[in-house]
């Protein structure tokens, strides 16, 4: 059985994107561009293993789908043109499991997919470990 990723952007190539990497490693991928359309998408049987939602929306916030993902224990990466360390917190206290700031690497994207539910063909996932916040120190690099 093939497990769903719900992918929600109203960028349209980034989401095309998106659907294309992750359709290549074997999910299968549902797109929505706007908070109303990602909403009817989490409310579809079977459920999605796992959101991947813009903080931003045309028709509303990103947050809401987040909640309505955790609703129904939906796990949420939370992508954002906007990756201040304030943000980042915020997503996270609101209970996304995984945070990304635009423009992000494929690699990373793939491997907080990979962390957070695993691979595909079911295989289990890794602890989950979020890639530093864009402001943090990094081990071997001073300036």
């Amino acid at each position: 059985m093939t497990h769903t990723i719900l992918v929600v952007d109203d960028e349209r190539d980034l989401a095309a994107t998106c659907q294309r990497l992750l359709s290549r490693r074997g999910w299968n991928v549902v797109t929505a561009g706007t908070r109303e359309a990602a909403l009817t998408a989490l409310a579809r049987s079977p459920r999605p293993v796992l959101a991947i939602v813009d903080r931003q929306l045309p028709d509303g916030d990103g947050l809401d789908v987040l909640r309505a993902a955790l609703a129904i224990d939906t796990p949420v990466i939370m992508v954002t043109g906007y990756g201040s360390a304030a943000t980042r917190r915020l997503a996270l206290d609101e209970g996304a499991a995984g945070f990304l700031a635009k423009p992000f690497s494929t690699h990373d994207l793939l491997d907080l997919v990979r962390r957070i539910v695993g691979d595909a063909s079911g295989t289990a996932a890794a602890p989950a470990i979020l890639p530093p916040a864009p402001d943090a120190p990094r081990p071997g690099i001073h300036c």
